[in-house]
């Protein structure tokens, strides 16, 4: 008898174990194929246009491929494997095609505009009547409107435009994975700490070698440009790891990204004039809170006419202490992190390898979940026998306040090869509720901190502290959902310039003492955090704000640029373009080398293409919304509740500026974001 494939398992968590490559495509053409079938019955039957018949069938439709795309997409991300490249690559290339049929389905589109039009549409609950306006748009973005040739030049965009962010991801793993450095004598890594080294020692062993190994994960990139004395070395490795995936550096021209970001742009570009739109910027705006993109750079330049005063301040001073400490007459940007930690180490008598023994991972989660349940009275509980694809990932229940399970995340937390960089929260499984039947929601949560090592645990940065808190928040707005239909509910259908609210609003927690208390333990005395140190810790906390901020204004501005000024007379620019964001922004100028857009995956791979911007954007609404805690009490309950309530309950259900205001009782201003940074007068 022939194992049932597990990809096709309609209900419970998904078999990891049992998922194979040659799984990925006979279950995915078996859903797509049934989905297919089911939407002509509904648009061959004479049954009324009402809610039930067309958007709950479009959202248990969309369900089920779901329940069986995103482990796949997850293994993609986490477990990555030449067998498995090729299977999502073709699985991809189908759904893409699917979901672009779909979208210019002009018999479908009729089907939920008929809804809308009825007259007890108007009686439906809010969420419902969310998701009929969200799927008229998303038709609308989707070309239903065009004719032909253009119908089928956006079907043919939309393709492209998927198989080459998958080709750029996997260009930027490859490429890190590519690049490694063997240390035989221990002199060569003056300055790291015990705990870098560690780090850099697992590495070797992982491979077989002995000695260290130097690699472009982000734990080896951050031990040796913040610590290591030898600035040759420091050099290398920066030239590695910021030419990445380009035709420069030491594997230039291997898997070169270039050609793919030109492709890209110019294709978004061209989708956005079928549509209607100027350009690629203004298409994106359709989804999110700005309401042009001149509000966009408006917003930008300000915050940049505030903080480059500041970075210009810091960095002159960062000059002159590195000239007068190191000699340095120069200082490169693979000596701004080492200057910059030995500076505040001086100015603050701290430094991050003091922090991190106070900072073990696993008292680390206890804490976060400790405050979790303080403000949300929500706990989670270890969950054992689970299957999962890597021995190091835990899974986690959510329990409520009566004891009722109603939400559960996998949590994967070490870096390691064939695996992306970075942290990010996905969704496994959406909160869907048909009658009396729930789904309970499911997330992943993933990061990519240094491992623990034969000797010591697990250690993290304060940032590090910081990122899990950050992708935890994210994760509670898919968990805490209150909506029972998944096009709305968590994270789904929230305005992307408002999706890092609830990210960002955690990482405050991060910095109060009554929260540091419940986690913030060295992990070989069990001493608290002392006073002393977590005052030089907030006394440090605003040090290189300035430096910080233009960096990430950077990011922004050449995101929204690269979008909204592309011209197929001149092609895409990216390069110069980047040059002009930094005569107007940045203070540290790279060399002409450097190639950080060739691994900037948030917007050639991931979902921030002419919405990095919403970070900052996202910032304002986080800074506002915390400050209330700050008044009424970190811990206060009532406060926690009326969040949990007005922000994360409702997900996309409505606009997220009527859930801001509706928690906040006013519209959001940006003096608590500026004092965040150190910036308000």
């Amino acid at each position: 008898m022939t194992n049932p494939n597990p990809l096709l398992a309609a209900s419970g968590l998904p078999s990891f174990s049992a998922i194979r490559p040659e799984h990925v495509e006979p279950a995915i053409d078996a859903i797509l194929a049934d989905y297919r079938a089911r939407i002509d019955a509904l648009l061959a039957s004479d049954a009324p246009r009402d809610f039930a018949g067309v958007l709950l069938l479009g959202e248990e439709l969309e369900d089920r491929l779901n329940r069986a795309w995103a482990p796949v997409s997850h293994l993609h991300g986490v477990a990555d494997s030449e067998e498995l490249r090729k299977a999502y690559a073709a699985a991809q290339e189908r759904i893409v095609e699917h979901a672009s049929e779909l979208g210019q389905n002009r018999a479908l589109y009729a089907a939920v505009d008929a809804v809308a039009r009825r007259g007890d549409s108007a009686n439906l609950p809010r969420a419902a009547r969310t998701l009929i306006e969200h799927e008229l748009r998303d038709f609308r973005l989707s070309g239903v409107a065009l004719e032909e040739p253009a119908r089928s030049r956006f079907r043919e965009i939309a393709s492209e435009l998927a198989k080459l962010a998958t080709e750029f991801e996997e260009a930027v793993l490859d490429a890190t994975d590519a690049w490694s450095e063997t240390i035989a004598d221990d002199r060569a890594l003056a300055g790291i700490p015990e705990s870098g080294r560690a780090v850099l020692r697992a590495y070797a062993e992982e491979t077989s070698q002995d000695g260290w190994l130097v690699t472009l994960k982000q734990p080896s990139v951050q031990a040796v440009l913040t610590y290591a004395d030898d600035r040759a070395l420091r050099e290398r490795v920066y030239r590695a790891y910021q030419t990445r995936a380009s035709d420069q550096g030491p594997n230039a021209g291997e898997y070169d990204n270039s050609a793919r970001i030109d492709r890209i742009l110019a294709l978004r570009h061209e989708a956005a004039q079928l549509l209607g739109f100027r350009d690629a910027a203004e298409e994106s705006l359709a989804t999110k809170m700005a309401p042009a993109p001149d509000a966009v750079f408006a917003f930008l330049h300000d915050l940049a006419a505030r903080a480059k005063p500041v970075a210009q301040r810091e960095l002159a001073e960062l000059r002159a202490f590195a000239a007068a400490e190191f000699g340095l007459a120069t200082l490169e940007p693979w000596d701004v992190g080492y200057a910059a930690e030995k500076l505040r180490e001086r100015k603050y008598a701290l430094n991050e390898e003091e922090l991190k023994p106070y900072f073990a991972l696993d008292p680390v989660i206890d804490g976060l979940f400790a405050i979790t349940a303080r403000v949300f009275g929500v706990s989670l509980r270890r969950r054992d026998g689970v299957d999962t694809w890597h021995p190091d990932v835990r899974y986690y229940d959510l329990v409520d306040a009566d004891g009722r399970v109603f939400a559960g995340a996998y949590v994967d937390l070490y870096a390691r090869s064939g695996k992306r960089g970075g942290a990010w929260m996905d969704v496994c499984v959406n909160r869907f509720v048909r009658g009396d039947a729930v789904q309970l929601p499911v997330a992943f949560l993933t990061c990519n901190f240094a491992p623990p090592t034969a000797t010591t645990p697990s250690l993290l940065t304060h940032d590090d502290v910081l990122t899990l808190f950050h992708e935890f928040g994210h994760g509670l707005h898919h968990l805490l959902t209150e909506v029972g239909l998944p096009g709305v509910g968590g994270i789904n259908g929230v305005e992307w310039d408002a999706v890092e609210l609830p990210s960002q609003f955690m990482e405050n927690f991060g910095w109060q003492r009554e929260a540091l208390d419940l986690f913030a333990r060295h992990w070989r005395t069990g001493e608290r955090l002392p006073d002393a140190l977590f005052e030089r810790m907030q006394a440090a906390r605003h040090f290189h704000a300035g430096l910080f901020l233009v960096r990430q204004l950077e990011f922004g501005l050449f995101d929204f640029r690269i979008h909204r000024e592309f011209d197929p007379a001149r092609g895409a620019r990216a390069l110069e373009i980047l040059d002009e964001v930094r005569d107007d922004v940045a203070v540290i100028r790279p060399p002409a080398w450097q190639r950080f857009p060739h691994a900037f995956t948030h917007i050639f791979a991931g979902g921030y293409a002419a919405g990095y911007y919403s970070y900052l954007w996202a910032e304002v609404l986080s800074a506002d919304a915390f400050s209330r805690f700050e008044d009424a009490g970190v811990f206060d309950r009532a406060t926690g509740e009326a969040y949990r309530r007005s922000i994360l309950a409702v997900g996309g259900s409505r606009p997220a500026l009527e859930s801001f205001i509706e928690f906040r009782g006013r519209e959001p201003r940006p003096d608590a974001l500026l004092r965040s940074y150190g910036l308000a007068a």
